[in-house]
């Protein structure tokens, strides 16, 4: 081998070692150039600058049972109203009784009749007044209903002795009384209108309370 042939291969060898480092390097730059997209958050590290806050958390309760309302002592009874009606026919029963026992007192002798003697029909109005008043107030004070059923009680007991003395007149019937005796048959008739009212507001209070106690 000649010197030229030498000098061939060591310039073919260099042009070679050339060429790689130059495909090194240009792999590295394409590798440094590479498109990458990448997010900055300027806001993250700006001083001052307060952070985005996170939206609050909402949580939704929601039962998994619903328990009932506790009712009050004759929930039932008193959301008809039934009660308030009944009081407001006791009361005007009652002014009706006692407008009666007034015509009683000023045309007639106290000695005339039973019925005026005793003052049943002010009595019977007055009583059935007071009961007719608190039961219609029962709907706002439920705790009156004692108070109501034994008023009611009382107006039934007094009536049946009033009707009694009623009778009594009636059975004794007078031609010179008789404009008296009438009116002590319509006072006997709104008597027997007061009983009924009576005996169904107490049927209506102890069947209530009859219920509410058995539940409970």
């Amino acid at each position: 081998m000649t010197c030229n042939d030498d000098c061939l291969c060591l310039s073919l060898y260099e042009e070679r070692e050339l060429v790689t480092s130059e495909a090194k390097l240009g792999q590295r730059s394409t590798m440094a150039c590479a498109d990458v997209e990448m997010e900055i958050d300027e806001d993250e590290g700006a001083p001052g600058r307060p952070l985005p806050r996170e939206p609050p958390m909402m949580q939704l309760y929601q039962a998994s049972e619903l328990l009932p309302d506790q009712k009050g002592p004759l929930y039932n009874l008193l959301q008809k109203k039934q009660p308030a009606v009944l009081g407001s026919l006791q009361m005007v029963s009652g002014l009706l009784s006692v407008g009666v026992g007034i015509i009683f007192a000023l045309t007639q002798e106290m000695e005339g009749s039973l019925f005026n003697l005793f003052r049943v029909s002010h009595l019977t109005g007055t009583l059935f007044i007071i009961a007719g008043a608190v039961s219609h107030l029962i709907f706002k004070y439920p705790e009156l209903l004692s108070v109501s059923l034994m008023a009611n009680s009382g107006c039934i007991i007094v009536a049946v002795v009033s009707a009694c003395l009623i009778s009594v007149d009636l059975a004794y019937w007078r031609r010179e009384n008789d404009q008296h005796l009438r009116m002590e048959v319509l006072e006997f008739c709104v008597l027997g209108l007061e009983v009924c009212l009576s005996a169904i507001l107490c049927f209506w209070i102890y069947k209530e309370k009859r219920a509410k106690s058995s539940s409970s």
